[in-house]
């Protein structure tokens, strides 16, 4: 009893850091949106990753110091590799919420959730019905979410959409990565790569205001401390005793998260259409991810 209690409880810490992760990664849409009024996408990508990479620095020093990683090289070759991915996503995104809100941001990038499975068939993983389910409900709830065809909201929705794919593309990636490599190690190569693209892009596309800077510090402090250096750690801690699918579920609840902030703090409204959109997306979300967990949960899990 006294074993299984312990259990319990390990369990329900790895559930309450990924609830916090979530949430400090639904807030984040918050602070992205709110950072596009004072500098542009690629400039606020380029800063927020920096600081980032700036957090687990530190972190894998001392880890290395204390013997740690041993005589593990600096995953370079694969670290760019997901750096890539990671720029195109991220920026994406970014874009895409200058024309769309924070909650439909949130709600349309969940749908890695759906995306993952649906990719995975095309490299010889098994997909259930579960998974087709999730697919047409995320589908009505993308389109009630995005307005109805209101042509402004749309664009901004597909724009995010896009990046959606390379987030689900990112999370293949380091599924296979992670065999053969340290997280924190990876996390810094991959970071570090998409704020110097993101940076190039911002010389090379948008004007550079430092007073603009200034007044995006707050959103950017957030996006780039909290979520970026932040929650990718606690989401490491937690996933060494959760099964990625039920993970993932918890994870996927961040889509809410950026919903309520959007309303919360930037005044978004929220319609009953909307809110019906976002119930079908979540439907999708969780039904998706239980498909994955029933397929893949051990023995007396």
């Amino acid at each position: 009893m006294k074993r299984l209690f312990n259990a319990d409880r390990s369990v329900l810490k790895s559930d309450l850091l990924l609830l916090l992760t979530a949430s400090i990664w639904g807030f984040a849409f918050v602070a992205q949106r709110a950072g596009m009024e004072h500098i542009g996408p690629f400039l606020f990508n380029g800063i927020r990753f920096a600081l980032g990479t700036a957090v687990l620095i530190p972190i894998i020093a001392v880890r290395k110091r204390r013997g740690r990683y041993g005589n593990a090289r600096i995953p370079l070759k694969d670290g760019v590799l997901a750096g890539l991915v990671l720029f195109a996503g991220a920026s994406l995104q970014q874009i895409g919420l200058v024309y769309t809100t924070a909650g439909n941001a949130g709600f349309v990038t969940g749908l890695y959730v759906i995306i993952v499975p649906l990719i995975g068939i095309f490299i010889g993983q098994s997909a259930g019905w579960r998974t087709w389910t999730g697919s047409a409900l995320a589908a009505g709830g993308m389109f009630l979410l995005s307005a109805a065809g209101s042509p402004g909201m749309a664009t901004g929705d597909l724009i995010v959409l896009a990046g959606a794919f390379f987030w689900a593309f990112h999370i293949q990636i380091i599924s296979r990565l992670m065999r053969k490599h340290r997280a924190l190690p990876l996390a810094a190569v991959q970071f570090g790569l998409c704020s110097l693209l993101s940076l190039a892009a911002a010389a090379l596309f948008e004007t550079f205001y430092a007073q603009g800077a200034m007044d995006a510090a707050v959103p950017l402090l957030y996006g780039g401390l909290v979520s970026v250096g932040i929650a990718y750690t606690l989401q490491v801690v937690a996933q060494k005793k959760a099964h990625p699918a039920h993970a993932a579920i918890i994870m996927s609840l961040e889509t809410v998260f950026a919903l309520a902030g959007g309303w919360l703090i930037l005044d978004e409204k929220v319609t009953l259409q909307g809110s019906a959109g976002g119930l079908l997306m979540i439907s999708a979300m969780i039904i998706s991810a239980l498909g994955q967990y029933a397929r893949r949960a051990p023995e007396g899990l």
